[in-house]
């Protein structure tokens, strides 16, 4: 077995991690960020991803712990890749039928016929003979976790190299990585396959690859040009939905997903929640071991804050089940049940199957947006250089702000 990251799928172990990067989250990580020297070696990268895809770690908790020791100029680098990773989300909440269109790819590149099913299945096995490549193939499978520039390098070699489908790809991350993200994931793939910014392709090099990686792996054979694929236009931009308040008299239930495993800090003093349920996983989750272990011990871990805050049991059930919470509801006289907002993805989707139901037996399904997504959402409506002229002025905003002021 590989010497990996451990990630221990709690709040206090990224709270942990957190604090031991804030001193490396400037030059260090500035000057480190792009060599990933193995799976055991000391990469600079901050390791915080699988606990922010969760929100066990929030992302106003994490910009704020740097700026607390550093200045925005002296983390500039850090603190845009965790913001590149809010624009993913607000960019796909704003043109959700980008998830559908993968989904459909995806379905559609399944089909494609013993010969490309054999050709996926070597590649995922790490069994193709290009250096790097099979590396990272089972680094992933065996730890969930790969090193951001090995995920790009890896993304461009099995699209224009191995010339697979992006979707299928995607699709093999999205099973597999601790921090698979529905936003993050796709939009990445779509940019190394030229579908993102229209024409803008990732080349994986083997000088970029040997560089960057200490000298460890120099693949031969790799594609010398990575032409844009092509698409149907998208649908424009829609505007973030503004989100029905909440009753806060009613006695409510609060459901748990692994969308936001930190409820107790978004709920405290908004609603009168009696009761609490969690869910580690809904149908169409298509995660795999050890990702889904992840989840489900990471819900496990909200359950217990959230029974503790809220002083009532919260019982963690594999997976959404109306019937199980309109019974939960019931027990607690609740009629309304509030969730932290889910963003496009199997969550989502689930929860929109939900509503009606619930609806059925008279329970209102509430969801409940963190201000961090309110304020910067709605501007992922073009590429992240205007989105990221906003930065300041939200964090600002968001009293996210410089060393020495109290949030």
């Amino acid at each position: 077995s590989m010497a990996t990251p451990h990630f221990e799928p709690t709040r206090a172990a990224g709270l942990d991690r957190l604090s031991a990067f804030v001193p490396r989250a400037g030059r260090a990580y500035a000057d480190g960020r792009n060599s990933d020297l193995g799976p055991g070696a000391d990469n600079a990268v901050s390791l915080l991803s699988p606990y922010l895809r969760h929100r066990l770690v929030t992302e106003a908790e994490v910009v704020s712990a740097v700026l607390a020791r550093q200045s925005l100029t002296a983390s500039e680098k850090f603190v845009q890749e965790v913001l590149w990773r809010t624009y993913w989300k607000g960019w796909l909440e704003l043109r959700p039928s980008v998830w559908m269109r993968f989904l459909d790819e995806r379905d559609a590149a399944l089909g494609g016929g013993s010969g490309l099913a054999k050709a996926v299945a070597q590649a995922e096995a790490g069994q193709t003979g290009i250096e790097g490549f099979d590396d990272w193939a089972r680094e992933l499978v065996a730890t969930g976790y790969l090193h951001n520039h090995a995920r790009m390098w890896f993304a461009s070699i099995w699209i224009f190299t191995l010339r697979l489908p992006w979707a299928l790809g995607a699709d093999f991350f999205l099973r597999h990585l601790l921090d698979a993200d529905p936003a993050s994931n796709t939009l990445s793939w779509r940019w190394v396959a030229g579908l993102q910014t229209a024409g803008k392709t990732y080349l994986a090099t083997a000088e970029n690859i040997a560089r960057f990686t200490g000298g460890r792996f120099s693949p031969q054979g790799l594609a010398h040009v990575a032409t844009a694929l092509s698409e149907e236009p998208l649908a424009k931009s829609a505007l973030l939905p503004p989100l029905p308040s909440l009753d806060h008299t009613k006695p409510t239930l609060l459901l748990v997903t692994p969308e936001d495993l930190s409820p107790e800090s978004l709920f405290v003093g908004r609603g009168n929640i009696r009761a609490a349920h969690a869910v580690s996983s809904v149908s169409g989750w298509p995660w795999r071991k050890p990702a889904q272990a992840f989840a489900a011990a990471a819900t496990a871990d909200a359950a217990q804050r959230v029974s503790a805050s809220f002083s009532c049991p919260c019982p963690v059930d594999a997976e959404l089940d109306a019937n199980a919470l309109i019974a939960a509801a019931n027990a607690a006289k609740a009629t309304t049940i509030v969730t932290a907002y889910a963003p496009v993805g199997p969550v989502a989707t689930a929860l929109a199957a939900l509503a009606p139901k619930l609806a059925g037996a008279g329970i209102s399904l509430y969801q409940h947006r963190r201000d961090w997504d309110d304020a910067f959402w709605p501007h992922a409506t073009k590429g992240f250089f205007p989105f990221r002229e906003r930065i300041p002025g939200l964090l600002a905003e968001l009293n996210v702000t410089a060393p020495g002021t109290k949030k």
